[in-house]
This record gives C-alpha cells, sequence and structure tokens, in this order.
C-alpha cells in the first residue's frame, strides 16, 4: 500500500471527470439546455442514485444521515481518524447549468478514484458529501453544522411545495432524528469545497485558481415607504408625498453606503412594488428589498446602522413614512488560515495563477465552516454567468480545480 508523501505524483483524470459531469447533466436536462433538477424532485433523487452508483465504484462506504445527506467515505491509514471532508450539491435552480455544485461532488469522487487506482490510501479518511437542498432550504448543511431550527420546519419551503418532513423521507432522511445529522471537528478534521466562482473576478484578473478568504454573511431587509396617492396632473410638486422619489433616494443611498466602505461589500435593491403603477398617479407605496453582504461582521452592522440613518433622513425630505422589517440574518464564516495557506502552497507547486478572494454567494461550506476548518477552491466561470444554461467552465479548468482539491487534501494530510 502506497502512502500519502509519494502522492505528489499523482494527477487526476480529467476526462474521467468531464464525462461524468456531461453524464449527470442528461438527468434534468431541458430543450435549450438548461437543467432543472430541483431538491427532492424526481430528477434530484435519479441524481443521486447515480452519484451514489459512481461512489460505490470508486471503493467508498456510502450512507444517507437525517438531512438526506448522501455521504461516502474511504478509509485512512489511520484507525478512527476524523476525515478530510469535500463535496457540494447536485440539485439546481429551476434553469440551472451543468457546473454549480456538481464540480464538488463529482471532483471529490474523482480523487477517490484516483486514489484507488494507484491502491493508496491518506492517512486520513476521505469523505465525499452531497449536501441536500442547497439552492433552497440548505436542511443538508444547516443540519450538519447544527444550525437547523429544529421547532420550526414550516421555515424550510421546498421548490417542489411539499413539506420538508415529506421530502426528507423520499430520499432516506428523517426530520424528527435531524439532531443525529450534526458534525463536529472530532470527527470532521477540515472541509474543502470546489466550486466555479459564478462572477467574473478571475476571468477579469486573468487568474486560474481563486483562494476564497470566507463566505460572506448576509443581512437582507424588507422596506416600506408610504405617502399618498394622488393626481399626478393636479397634485403640485412641492405638495408631494411621492413614495417613489424616497425609493430612488433609497436605492441610490443603498449603492453609496457600499462604495463607502473600504473592503468593498455588496449592497442591492433587487426587489420594487410601486403602487399604484400608474402612469398618471403620484406613488403612494412602494415595497423594496435591501441586500447586504460582507466578509466582516462589524461591516455588515456599520451598514445596517448607515441605512438605518439614511431612512430617517429620506423620510423627513420626502414627507414619507418608512419603515424596515429584518427578513434574513447569516453570519459571516472566514475560511482557516492553514486551509488557504495550503491550496495557496499547491498552486505555486503546481505553477498556477491564483488570488485571494471572498465568495459573496451562500455554499453549503458557509454552513460547514462554523463546525470545522473551512476552506473553497474557485475555478473561472465563463463571463461570469451562472444560475443559467450559459454557465461554463472549460473541462481543463474543471481539472485543474479538481487537482488543486486532491493536493490539498494530500498537503493537509501530511500537517494535520
Amino acid at each position: 500500500m502506497v502512502t500519502s508523501p509519494t502522492l505528489h505524483k499523482l494527477f487526476v483524470n480529467g476526462e474521467r471527470l468531464h464525462n461524468k459531469i456531461n453524464e449527470l447533466a442528461k438527468i434534468g436536462l431541458q430543450p435549450n439546455g438548461a437543467i432543472r433538477r430541483l431538491a427532492f424532485s424526481p430528477e434530484d433523487i435519479q441524481a443521486r442514485k447515480l452519484v451514489q452508483q459512481w461512489m460505490l465504484e470508486a471503493g467508498m462506504k456510502v450512507s444517507t444521515d437525517a438531512a438526506g445527506n448522501l455521504i461516502g467515505i474511504y478509509p485512512g491509514l489511520i484507525e478512527n481518524a476524523p476525515t478530510l471532508a469535500t463535496g457540494s450539491h447536485i440539485d439546481t435552480v429551476p434553469s440551472g447549468g451543468r457546473f454549480d455544485g456538481v464540480l464538488g461532488v463529482l471532483a471529490g469522487i474523482e480523487i477517490v478514484q484516483t486514489l484507488r487506482d494507484n491502491n493508496t490510501l491518506l492517512n486520513y479518511p476521505i469523505e465525499v458529501i452531497v449536501f441536500a437542498d442547497e439552492e433552497s432550504t440548505m436542511i443538508g448543511c444547516q443540519a450538519m453544522a447544527g444550525t437547523v431550527l429544529l421547532d420550526a420546519p414550516e421555515r424550510y419551503q421546498t421548490k417542489i411545495g411539499e413539506s420538508i418532513q415529506t421530502c426528507l423521507e423520499k430520499i432516506g432522511g428523517n426530520w424528527q432524528d435531524l439532531i443525529t445529522a450534526k458534525r463536529s471537528r472530532g470527527d470532521m478534521a477540515a472541509f474543502v469545497e470546489l466550486h466555479v466562482e459564478q462572477g467574473m473576478v478571475l476571468e477579469r484578473m486573468s487568474k486560474e485558481i481563486g483562494i476564497v478568504e470566507g463566505v460572506v454573511g448576509m443581512r437582507r431587509m424588507a422596506i416600506t415607504i408610504t405617502g399618498q396617492s394622488n393626481h399626478a396632473g393636479t397634485t403640485p410638486m412641492n405638495m408631494r408625498q411621492d413614495a417613489l422619489v424616497a425609493a430612488a433616494k433609497l436605492v441610490l443611498a443603498v449603492q453609496e453606503i457600499a462604495l463607502g466602505i473600504p473592503s468593498q461589500p455588496v449592497a442591492t435593491v433587487g426587489y420594487l412594488n410601486v403602487v399604484p403603477n400608474a402612469v398618471n398617479i403620484v406613488p403612494g407605496l412602494v415595497e423594496l428589498s435591501v441586500d447586504m453582504r460582507d466578509l466582516s461582521l462589524g461591516c455588515l452592522d456599520e451598514m445596517q446602522q448607515q441605512l438605518e440613518r439614511v431612512i430617517i433622513e429620506i423620510a423627513g425630505q420626502t414627507d414619507t413614512q418608512i419603515s424596515m422589517k429584518p427578513l434574513l440574518c447569516v453570519e459571516p464564516t472566514p475560511a482557516a488560515d492553514t486551509v488557504q495557506l495550503a491550496i495557496e502552497t499547491v498552486c505555486q507547486e503546481m505553477g498556477l495563477s491564483y488570488c485571494h478572494l471572498p465568495s459573496r454567494a451562500g455554499h453549503d461550506a458557509l454552513e460547514v465552516g462554523r463546525i470545522t476548518d473551512m476552506g473553497m477552491i474557485f475555478v473561472p466561470s465563463q463571463a461570469g454567468v451562472s444560475h443559467s444554461e450559459n454557465e461554463y467552465t472549460t473541462p481543463e479548468q474543471c481539472t485543474q480545480g479538481a487537482s488543486v482539491l486532491f493536493n490539498t487534501f494530500i498537503g493537509l494530510d501530511k500537517h494535520k
């Protein structure tokens, strides 16, 4: 049996990885080329069965926990050692692409298959996880991190419209036993997720690998602006209580708040509802959303405080009433320095260009990073497109990402 110190001579089989990506993309394939594989749907269940088959063929012991996470474990040389874990999700948005989530799962299986092909074990076991329902409830990763709301199943609204209890039963999970899915550092030494960037930073910077500094926290608010509907022709400009004018000021203020903070957070008004929304009526009511994201909890607090101050100012300027209700509050999860260093060392050894950047999208790693050392590896997304049939990452880029993940595991295996 070959041991880990000689593993720098092993590389993943890029052709085999690419073939699996294309094979999985056939499940849920739509006429326009998009993939529709909603969590807990027949397509999702079919895809899980195929991935489970590949795990078994790679020599893994496969199980499903109470949260519906599909877990494959390949043994290590050290008895009862915690795992080096990887994985992602295979469910999609209603009209998704073939790489989002899938690359991270199949790269993990390819790493294990390469080890088996070479009759090799690492010191630590390798664990490959297909997390349940990442694109909606995130029930899989939250249960694993112990952050799921056990007394509020109604909060977990699935995209197929069935209760979370019913959905978990479909894939071998059980809501009543959900607490048993919780993991700890004692049984998971580290978690490293490979993912397409879903943005354009790597492509714009001509970098082959992104070393993720952490997954951002999110603050999401619903804002209601109440003015007075009135005749657009007969109401003088200085006598109006125009809710849309107040909303316009608020949209620009949200942009200015984000631009004014050195850590480069993002802030978005993505939803707007205007009432009565008629061409000849001064708008009397506007509902809008604000989404703020950053790696720093302090930054998120500062952004929210600035928003609260500017709301008071705009309400006074426009003679309107503005109220704000929180919708979502997710704390950021930094990537472990040790994992970032391991990824950086691999990139240097392989001669791959890289940069450090935050993940501004949510991932399973966001939750898993609350219980163990976490890291993420990004590979470029062509034109930054994702959640679309036009999502594309080249076979070479996928292979590079999988190889970086493989060698990161080898590095962590020597020093954990």
